[in-house]
């Protein structure tokens, strides 16, 4: 039994720790990711959109796969969990070596590894001393910092650069890991909802897509929304400006747009909306007594909020139709675009206590405007508006901000930054010459590596070429010195 376990675990492991499994659970994360991206989600989709977006069936189906809110379905935090499980166990499997490698990098080259090297070559040297003096300035010249090795009574040079290339991929396995890690913290404790303010409306309650509401330990507050078009009369740019009651203290204002959120406690509000409420703001009115004694004066009524008349007269707002239509001795309003208004107007008598009905414009079977002791005229019409917010709280971010910005690092480091090594020592050939062995690795662009190496072995023939001139040059000196 234990052997059982021993050998089931073992297969768990290597299948984890496996390359061709994290790929491929990397790009299930991808798919599903875009998807999430392309399926709308809740709720930050008004219910209305989803059902006119898809059918009954597939919108039932949908919620029921978690596709609608796909970012915290159990089976994409489990998802995230075991590719982040995957990236650990082949870390932990492949590390040691690779950190050997980085630790401990082989720097004298011994004769079997001389002769599989692909990049090397010899030059002839007559003094070793020499020859590994010269080939030192020549690395120092080409920015490389030589080092001296002595082995079993052997000197050689070695030099490289760059060597944390070698751990860039265990750079980019931790940006992935924290890239998780805020995308499964997000998924267990983050939450998304929306609220719909009006102008001058503060709420610090947030509808969630399952119909539930939460409570913000703080309000927000709309001083303001307004949508922006293009020529054609198309949507540009929707604005709010809000603020922030904290304590009954307002501690924060931003005018905020599309992909400019404002920010408060870990609690973002971002644009979502803007749409009419099919509802008066403000209706300006002109008003002159019926018996034409007096002079014409303007008022501005919102719904149900009453402005006096004169000391015995008021009228108020009972009942704004944006569109409206008469059906079956009904006013009804056909939609809550502003195509065909009408506005219902009562007013009171203080003394007599009645109550007239005035309709602009004045709809038979229904319009009192012949009893009413004022006429009235519509002058300004200001429907209200709302912005819709979405409303997010996503404790995970700052792991997955970090996360992409060490895996930009790590990027760099593994597409532009190459370990290059190189070597000298001296040796006698096949022939039994001295020679300078020179050779050199990279672990990529190999073309640049090899523009380098050769750069490194004609500076070494130059610096060889100019101490054999001028040890010429001493000989030729030293006959006319013993003469004199």
């Amino acid at each position: 039994m234990a052997g059982t376990l021993r050998t089931a675990g073992r297969s768990i492991w290597q299948t984890l720790s496996s390359i061709k499994t994290g790929v491929i659970l990397l790009i299930i994360v991808v798919i599903v990711s875009a998807a999430g991206t392309l399926i709308l989600q809740r709720p930050v989709t008004d219910a209305d959109e989803m059902q006119r977006a898809y059918s009954p069936e597939m919108l039932r189906l949908l919620d029921a796969i978690g596709l609608t809110d796909t970012f915290h379905a159990w089976w994409f935090v489990l998802l995230l969990a075991l590719v982040s499980l995957s990236i650990v166990a082949a870390s932990i499997q492949r590390f040691p070596n690779a950190w050997r490698f980085y630790a401990r990098p082989y720097k004298s080259p011994d004769e079997s590894f001389r002769k599989m090297l692909a990049t090397q070559t010899q030059i002839a040297i007559a003094d070793e001393r020499a020859g590994l003096a010269t080939a030192e300035r020549a690395f120092r010249h080409l920015g490389l910092k030589p080092e001296r090795v002595t082995k079993n009574d052997r000197v050689s040079l070695f030099a490289e650069r760059s060597r944390i290339s070698v751990m860039a991929v265990y750079i980019v396995h931790a940006s992935l890991l924290l890239i998780f890690l805020g995308g499964i913290v997000d998924a267990l404790y983050g939450w998304r909802g929306f609220v719909a303010l009006t102008r001058g409306q503060q709420s610090g309650q947030v509808q969630m897509h399952d119909g539930s509401g939460r409570t913000l330990p703080f309000a927000i507050r709309c001083d303001g929304a307004g949508q922006e078009n293009y020529a054609d009369g198309s949507p540009k740019k929707w604005w709010s400006k809000l603020a922030v009651l904290d304590g009954g203290q307002e501690v924060l204002r931003k005018e905020i747009v599309v992909n400019d959120p404002l920010v408060y406690r870990g609690v973002r509000f971002y644009q979502a909306s803007y749409g009419s409420t099919g509802k008066v703001d403000k209706l300006v009115l002109t008003v002159s007594p019926a018996n034409g004694q007096g002079d014409p004066g303007e008022i501005a009524l919102s719904e149900n909020d009453p402005v006096q008349l004169d000391s015995d007269t008021s009228v108020r707002l009972a009942e704004f139709i944006p569109d409206y239509v008469v059906r079956d001795g009904q006013v009804y309003s056909r939609s809550t675009e502003v195509e065909n208004p009408a506005a219902h107007l009562i007013v009171t008598s203080k003394t007599t206590g009645k109550a007239t009905n005035v309709w602009l414009p004045p709809i038979p079977g229904f319009e009192q405007n012949a009893d009413s002791p004022y006429r009235f005229e519509a002058k300004d019409l200001r429907m209200g508006y709302f912005t819709g917010l979405e409303v997010s709280h996503e404790p995970g971010q700052w792991a997955v901000w970090a996360g992409v910005i060490l895996m930009g690092f790590g990027l760099a480091v593994v597409f532009y930054v190459v370990h290059m090594r190189f070597w000298a020592v001296p040796v006698v050939d096949a022939r039994g010459h001295l020679t300078l062995w020179v050779g050199g690795a990279a672990n990529k662009n190999k073309e640049a590596f090899e523009e380098r190496f050769q750069k490194l072995v004609g500076e070494i023939e130059a610096e060889l070429k100019l101490r054999i001139q001028a040890s010429a040059r001493v000989q030729e000196e030293e006959p006319s010195l013993v003469g004199v």
